[in-house]
Formats: C-alpha cells, sequence, structure tokens
C-alpha cells in the first residue's frame, strides 16, 4: 500500500489524506467485526480427526444468504410457535387438515411430526417428574464441570435447538462450561448459515460449539470428534431430539464425582413422536438395559437383589448394558477405558461394546434415577446407511468377536449370516484387551447378568423342535412375531439351519421358551382344545411348566394336555389337547443334552 502511494510525491497531502481515510476505515470496520468474528473463532471449529475419504458425492454448498435473510427466516419461526402449546409436556393436535396431510407426509421423511415440532416453543416446560426424595438431595460445592456432546445429521431445526435450550435453561452455569454440536456432514440450509447466524446472536458464545465434519461420518466417528473437542470434566452425550429435566445434571457429576469409573445414564422418559406429549417413566419402577443374543439392546426390569444392593429407591442402580443415546462419563477415564471402536461405521453395536468393555475392565454402569430426560423414539432411521451395509450387524459381530469369548456362538446362532462377513481388522481392540487385563465374558454374565437366559446351558434340550409325521415336517416357530406382545405358538416347515425364529429350549425347570418368552397354556382339566402362547416367563412355574416324555409328547402339566399339531397347516397355531397315541404329539429337540427318563 505504502508503494503505491510513493511514486505519487506531487499529490503528497492528496495521499496522505487518502491513506488516513482508508486507515481509519479499515480500522472502523475492523472494530465493527471484531465481536461477531471473534464469536465465529469460537462457534466453528472445523474437524481435522477424521481421516477423510474421497470427496463425498454430495456436498454442502455455501448460500448468499446475508444476515438479514437469517434474520427473516428465525422471525418466521418465532411467528409459527403458539404460546402455552405443549408446556408441561402436554400433548398436542394440528387441526388445519392442510397441516395434518403435510404432518403425515414429513413423518415419513423425519420420522416424527415436525409440522407441530415446529409450533411448540423451544422453551416449552416439561413435568418435573422425579421421585419426592431427588428434591431433597445435596449436592457438593465442587462438582466437577460438564461438556454436553450433541451429534446431529439433518436434524429438524426444531428438536436441535430445543434440545439445546432445555440443556442451557436447566443446567447451572457453572457446571455447565459448554455443548458441543457436531454436524455430521448435514446439507440442509437451516443447519448451515442459519444455525451459524442463531448461535452467535441467540445463545451465549462461551457456551456452545460447533464442530462440523468434512464428510459424513457416523455416530460413532461424530462422536469422538465431539469428544476431542470438549473440555470439561466429564462428557455428557445426548440424541439431537432431547428435553432435560430440571436438576438433571448435579446427579450425574455428583456420582462421578464419587466413583469416576462409573458410566451413568439417566431414566430415559417418552416424548411422542407424534404429539410430543412427555411421558413420564415411574419413578420407582424404572428399567435398566439388558441385551438380546441377537446383538441387539433391551429392557429388562432391575433385579430383586439389585433393588436391596443400592438400598435407596434414588440410589445409583447397576445396569448390564445402555441404549448408548445418552450417557455420562468422566472426560479422562472415557479415553483410558478405549472410547469407541474406531473401526466401526455409522451406527449400531457401539452401546454393547462399550457396555461389555466398560464392565469387564474394571468400570460399571449405572442408571441414576434421580437424573431425567425426554428423548423421541423415532420408529425408524430417518436416514440412509453407506452402501446399503448392515452397519449394526457388522459392527456387532466385531463386538462378539472380541468380548464375547465362546458366547459368540449365541450370536451367530441367530446370526448365521454373518459368520462369513468381512468385519475388519479387530486387532488392536483384542490387544486393547489384553493390555487392560479385562475379565471374561462368563464372568460377566456370573457377577452382572446372572439372570440371563442361556438357551443351551442348564436346559435339557434346544434348538429345533421338529415333529416327523407332519409333510414336510414342521417346527415350533415365532411366525415372526415381536417378542415385545403376546402371540400364539405356532408352525412353520423346518429350516434347514437353526434359524432364530426356531429356535426354543427346554430348560431343566420345565419351561419351554425363547430368550425372554414362555409357552404358557390354560391349566383347566378339561378334554377343551386350547392354544399355547408366548408370554413373558414368571419363574413360578405353574400354567409355564412342561414335561417331555419318551414318547416325545410335550406334557402341561397343569391341564395334563399335550401339543397338538393334527390338521394344523404352515404358519397355523398349535394346540393344547388332551394327550393320545397320535403321531401329532410327538415332537424331537435338535440338541439332547438329558434324555427324558419317563
Amino acid at each position: 500500500m505504502f508503494s503505491m502511494f510513493g511514486h505519487r510525491r506531487r499529490r503528497k497531502w492528496a495521499s496522505k489524506l487518502l491513506f488516513a481515510g482508508l486507515f481509519f476505515g479499515i480500522v472502523i470496520l475492523w472494530l465493527s467485526t471484531r465481536s461477531s468474528s471473534s464469536v465465529e473463532q469460537k462457534v466453528i471449529i472445523r474437524e481435522k480427526y477424521v481421516q477423510a475419504p474421497p470427496a463425498p458425492t454430495q456436498r454442502y454448498e455455501q448460500s448468499a444468504l446475508t444476515d438479514q435473510d437469517y434474520e427473516a427466516m428465525i422471525a418466521q419461526d418465532e411467528a409459527r410457535i403458539i404460546p402455552g402449546l405443549g408446556d408441561e409436556g402436554a400433548a398436542c393436535e394440528l387441526e388445519d387438515p392442510e397441516e395434518l396431510a403435510l404432518a403425515e407426509k414429513l413423518m415419513a421423511k423425519e420420522a416424527f411430526n415436525i409440522v407441530l415440532s415446529n409450533k411448540i416453543s423451544l422453551t416449552r416446560t416439561v413435568p418435573d417428574a422425579r421421585h419426592p426424595m431427588c428434591k431433597n438431595q445435596r449436592f457438593s460445592n465442587n462438582l466437577p464441570s460438564a461438556s454436553v456432546v450433541i451429534i446431529f445429521t439433518n436434524e429438524a431445526w426444531s428438536t436441535l435447538m430445543r434440545t439445546v435450550h432445555s440443556v442451557l435453561n436447566h443446567s447451572p452455569p457453572h457446571l455447565l462450561k459448554e455443548i458441543v454440536l457436531v454436524d455430521d456432514f448435514s446439507d440442509r440450509e437451516e443447519l448451515h448459515g442459519k444455525l451459524e447466524y442463531y448461535l452467535r446472536t441467540r445463545l451465549p458464545a462461551d457456551k456452545v460449539k460447533l464442530v462440523r465434519l468434512p464428510e459424513r461420518s457416523g455416530l460413532i466417528r461424530a462422536r469422538l470428534a465431539g469428544a476431542r473437542a470438549a473440555s470439561a470434566d466429564v462428557l455428557i452425550f445426548l440424541d439431537s431430539h432431547c428435553e432435560v429435566v430440571v436438576q438433571w445434571l448435579e446427579p450425574l457429576l455428583q456420582r462421578i464425582k464419587e466413583s469416576r469409573t462409573s458410566v451413568l445414564i439417566p431414566i430415559i422418559d417418552v416424548i411422542s413422536e407424534k404429539n410430543f406429549e412427555y411421558s413420564h417413566v415411574h419413578s420407582e419402577n424404572f428399567e435398566v438395559g439388558g441385551f438380546t443374543w441377537s446383538g441387539h439392546f433391551t429392557w429388562i426390569h432391575v433385579p430383586e437383589e439389585e433393588k436391596i444392593r443400592r438400598g435407596s429407591a434414588i440410589g445409583a442402580t447397576r445396569s448390564p448394558t445402555m441404549a448408548g443415546g445418552l450417557f455420562a462419563i468422566d472426560r479422562n477415564y472415557f479415553w483410558e477405558v478405549g472410547s469407541y471402536d474406531e473401526q466401526m461405521d455409522v451406527w449400531g453395536g457401539e452401546n454393547l461394546e462399550m457396555s461389555f468393555r466398560v464392565w469387564m475392565c474394571g468400570g460399571s454402569l449405572e442408571v441414576m434415577p434421580c437424573s431425567r430426560v425426554g428423548h423421541i423414539f423415532r420408529p425408524f432411521h430417518p436416514y440412509t446407511f453407506p452402501g446399503g451395509k448392515d452397519t449394526h450387524g457388522i459392527n456387532t459381530a466385531r463386538v462378539v468377536e472380541v468380548w464375547m469369548d465362546d458366547y459368540k456362538r449365541l450370536f451367530y446362532m441367530h446370526r448365521n449370516d454373518l459368520q462369513t462377513v468381512d468385519i475388519g481388522d479387530i486387532s488392536a481392540r483384542r490387544k486393547f484387551r489384553e493390555k487392560m487385563k479385562c475379565k471374561s465374558f462368563k464372568w460377566f454374565l456370573d457377577n452382572v447378568y446372572p439372570s440371563k437366559y442361556i438357551p443351551d446351558e442348564d436346559v435339557i434340550a434346544y434348538g429345533r423342535v421338529r415333529n416327523e409325521a407332519s409333510t414336510p415336517n414342521f417346527c415350533f416357530d415365532n411366525l415372526n412375531h415381536d417378542s415385545d406382545s403376546n402371540y400364539n405358538l405356532g408352525i412353520y416347515g423346518c429350516h434347514n439351519t437353526l434359524e432364530t425364529n426356531q429356535l426354543y429350549s427346554l430348560s431343566k425347570k420345565g419351561e419351554l421358551r425363547r430368550e425372554f418368552n414362555c409357552v404358557q397354556a390354560p391349566a383347566t382339566k378339561s378334554l377343551s382344545v386350547e392354544k399355547a402362547t408366548l408370554v413373558p416367563c414368571h419363574d413360578l412355574l405353574g400354567n409355564q411348566e412342561w414335561e417331555w416324555n419318551k414318547r416325545g409328547q410335550l406334557k402341561h402339566k397343569a391341564s395334563g394336555k399335550c401339543i397338538d399339531i393334527e390338521n394344523v397347516h404352515s404358519e397355523e397355531d398349535v394346540k393344547v389337547a388332551p394327550c393320545s397315541d397320535s403321531k401329532f404329539q410327538i415332537f424331537q429337540f435338535e440338541h439332547v443334552l438329558i434324555p427324558p427318563t419317563s
């Protein structure tokens, strides 16, 4: 700039005046933009820890919208909101026929009612359903600080912002160090320029970071990026469609202060995806995490012995596994205990992997009854998986090969299709387990989850249950019924190999059962023909007790009747009829450990 004026000495004073004008103009411009640029530097971090593969086929292109455009968009959002709608977690309904039609259409895309969500305040109130004892709790004066990490990819604006506002409004500022928003390569305009504008004009600059990933990385790698960007003592992971309850944070931080190797889970309440009603789980009858042998998370009742051990209805309650979407962990311990398996793709299996690893390597998982977070449970995933791969299945196969020892046989018994699938290199995870001197999976079952049913141990027989008189041979089959509801025992042609629909066991106690459900029949001693129904096992025998005799009959102890498939066709229900010499009452188990003696 100085050389530009140097050769114009004849205009010395004019040059000086022009230079001064430019200089002061630049200073004024710098001062006017200083605050917003400094905020952007605090807010926007380009994640550099993810190794970028070839350029993605679709990339977000920066729009030409201005701050005025974003302000107008936000004003339009605010104009949609109906004051008081959904307050205290009340159910809401749309009335306009056009809005109803649009909501139904968008439901197929978003997996929740986005039209209704957009009408509900971002700062609505939710009910305080905590146990009365929670309200008398006292917490340490020097609790650790928290970084709340929220991952999103093309999340609806209103649910994402309601999550952020909820955390800010219900977290003591001195404990909430920051919210780390991790954008897993969203391509919606409102999640780019509009989001950045909203953060710097509506939210405290020192409380919210925005990390943008340069490619679609999936939940696991996105969470790792968020954890690396976080700086507080404790990491708290939340999904991007949550609402927290008053004093949700303190119980988590207090427990981690007492036990830094405890991984903590709040009670997860349900926010309806249809009407946004906040339904709270009973404060004393909440559930903890289990798993299925097919490699899925499931909810189970708190065992009676655990209720005794914890000492109080609001005491830290041990959980064998966690759902994985919402949990708190000491930040240093997160890395010490192995963080996540970075070779897992997108989503699925990471929650069981962390659950097994934490328990087997010296930590624990606990539900904190005084911490409550509402969550929208979507009926399906509103996003696609790269290449259409079964990422959940492949990731879970990595889990079982590293952590489940010989019990991996039960996973492959349910997922035979994954035995020959390439699951990638797992040597680093196996070395980590060896280095940490982690316990065996049998230890986990014996000490953490002793109620877990093992279908080929402590049983009389298991496998396919076949009637050889039928043509083709019929086997017991659950006919694809959901195990969460009661259903009748059916039959189907026996598969060539054992598949989960046809896996049944006869326990030493006399239960004819699947993983969670037992075959039950009416106890009436009459000539009537009944149905056999699968219902949750109650461990009391009675109408769930069966005897398999030398003839091959499955006899119901309470009624004296036998399972019968005479004149029953494929995909129909079996009968429970008076015992006879009929060959259609004779069944053979695939694997017999204790042959019948009578």
